[in-house]
This record gives structure tokens, C-alpha cells and sequence, in this order.
């Protein structure tokens, strides 16, 4: 039998499966709309796919560092329950160790061979899905690596090795001896999962956000009744502030607050007798940017209460 595009639509439709799950399963079946719902349940696929639309804002971050590199990935859940199942654990460290191979790409780790298993990362998900049953997702990753040098990780409220809440990557590029690199890296990393910076230099941040902030800073300035002339050396000031509390390498260092991020790595290069310079960060912290549904259970259970 022909397999349509609206079979395929409607069979989507109805169980929430994936487009090329859903063309397999009505191609086993002959085209039998109810066997092929039956199979793709019997796969967990369905099951899975029903899930999806609860919101996932739990979960664990994990990062690996190898070889000049380091990734980091986030897996959310529902429950921070689930967060603490072996399993799920399991499942987010070797999806770190694949996400070294995925250059910061999501699809591209989603569809990587699961390690040391038959099948990809995204199958397994679903298996995971379908054992535990609640809605988890791939949500992000990604990836940072030095020609020379290190790669310095940190994981804040960490619950194994390498997954945790906050995960930070940072690039040290230098011919240096790379245990103090490292040493010196992982502080950075320690301060950026405290600090939360918004990029690493004035450079680097957001256009809108800057012009945002100089808006904020001239409005404020012009209630003062002060001439243009004043007005803007007011707003200049009040931007470096800005970038000196909001950049990297301008934050006062948290390890050392006597020196800026900027100067502590200006000491290591001193001390190495060659340069040194930091290529990037990523920070992750779970869940970030998910909306959270937000529940009173007081209200819910006056609610239940009141109806019977």
C-alpha cells in the first residue's frame, strides 16, 4: 500500500511521533492506521511523543574536557526526582563524552551513535522517555577548544563526576605549562558559575543590550537638569562601570578581588614568561530561559477542596 503525506500527518497528529517514526510505522503495518499507533507504542515511541509537551525545566548539566577540548550539555527533565535516577545520571555523561565530537551542534549530537551502543543518542532518549516515563530533552550544547593550551571545566552542585546544575567551560590559549594553565583556568571557571558575566570583553557584548543600558544611563542623566556636555561624560562613566561588572575580564576576580580576571591572567603570563590569553567561555546553568509553570498548592488544594 502507498504510504501518503497525510498518513503520515495524521498518524503525527495522533500520537505526537516523529515525522520519519511515523512513515516506518504505517509502512510495517501496511498502512493500518490503528496497528501502526499500537506499534509505535510497543517502541515507546508514542508514549514518548505524548510527553513532549510538558515542560521540562529540571534535569542535569554535564561537561567533559579530552584533548585540548571540553563540551558541555544540558538534559532536562521534569522532576528533579528523575535528576536523581542512576540511569538518567548514566545517560548525561556519555552524552558529554559524544558532545566532543558534535562542535556545540544539538542535531548533530542527537543523531550520534550512542556510546558503546547500537542505535543514536535521540533513540536512546526516547527509550529513557518510555522506561521512566516522563518528558526529557536534548535541550543545548556546546563545545570549546585551544590549538594550545587548556580547556579548563567546573561543575557547581555537582551530583557525580562531571554532572551537577551549573556547568562552565573557559579557553586558556598558551605555550605555558599547562598545570598552572589549568589551575588558573579552573578559577576562572569558578568565578564565571558565580559571577554569571555577560561576555568576555566590551567587544563581545550584545549590541541591543549595550544600547539598552547607554538608553537607561541618558535618561537618567537628563532628569538631572545637567548640560549635554556633562550628560554624556556621566553616561561614558556609567557604561565602563557597566562593562567593568558585566565583562570577564574586567570583573574584580572572585578568587582575588584585588586583581581583575584580565589581571590575574596578566600574572600567570608573567609568571610562564609567555602569553597568555582567554579564547572564550560558556556557562550553563539548568534550565535557564525555560518558563517554569508556577503552581500554589495551597490554591489547588482549596480548589479540589471547594468542588467535592
Amino acid at each position: 500500500m502507498t504510504i501518503t503525506a497525510a498518513m503520515v500527518k495524521e498518524l503525527r497528529e495522533k500520537t505526537g511521533a516523529g515525522m520519519m517514526d511515523c512513515k516506518h510505522a504505517l509502512s510495517e503495518n501496511g498502512g493500518d492506521m490503528e496497528a501502526a499507533i499500537d506499534w509505535l507504542r510497543t517502541k515507546g515511541l508514542a508514549k514518548a511523543a505524548k510527553k513532549a509537551g510538558r515542560v521540562a525545566a529540571e534535569g542535569l548539566v554535564g561537561v567533559v574536557e579530552a584533548d585540548g577540548k571540553a563540551a558541555v550539555v544540558e538534559v532536562n527533565s521534569e522532576t528533579d526526582f528523575v535528576a536523581r535516577n542512576e540511569g538518567f545520571q548514566a545517560f548525561v555523561s556519555d552524552v558529554s563524552k559524544a558532545a566532543l565530537n558534535a562542535e556545540g551542534d544539538v542535531e548533530k549530537l542527537a543523531a550520534a551513535d550512542y556510546p558503546g551502543k547500537s542505535g543514536t543518542i535521540d533513540a536512546a532518549l526516547k527509550e529513557l522517555i518510555a522506561t521512566i516515563g516522563e518528558n526529557m530533552t536534548l535541550r543545548r550544547t556546546a563545545m570549546i577548544s585551544v590549538s594550545s593550551g587548556v580547556v579548563s571545566t567546573y561543575v557547581h552542585n555537582a551530583v557525580g563526576d562531571g554532572i551537577g546544575k551549573i556547568g562552565v567551560l573557559v579557553g586558556l590559549e598558551s605555550t605555558g605549562d599547562t598545570a598552572k594553565l589549568a589551575a588558573l583556568g579552573r578559577q576562572i571557571a569558578m568565578h564565571i558559575a558565580a559571577t554569571n558575566p555577560l561576555a568576555l570583553s566590551a567587544e563581545e557584548v550584545d549590541a541591543d543590550v549595550a544600547e539598552r543600558e547607554r538608553q537607561v544611563y541618558s535618561e537618567q542623566a537628563r532628569e538631572s537638569g545637567k548640560p549635554e556636555n556633562i550628560i554624556e561624560k556621566m553616561v561614558e562613566g556609567r557604561m565602563r562601570k557597566f562593562y567593568e561588572e558585566s565583562t570577564l575580564l574586567k570583573q574584580a576576580f572572585v578568587i582575588d578581588p584585588d586583581k581583575t580576571v584580565e589581571g590575574a591572567v596578566a600574572a600567570l603570563a608573567t609568571e610562564l614568561g609567555t602569553a597568555v590569553k582567554v579564547t572564550g567561555f560558556v556557562r550553563f546553568a539548568l534550565g535557564e530561559g525555560i518558563e517554569k509553570e508556577e503552581t500554589d498548592f495551597a490554591a489547588e488544594v482549596a480548589a479540589a477542596t471547594s468542588g467535592s
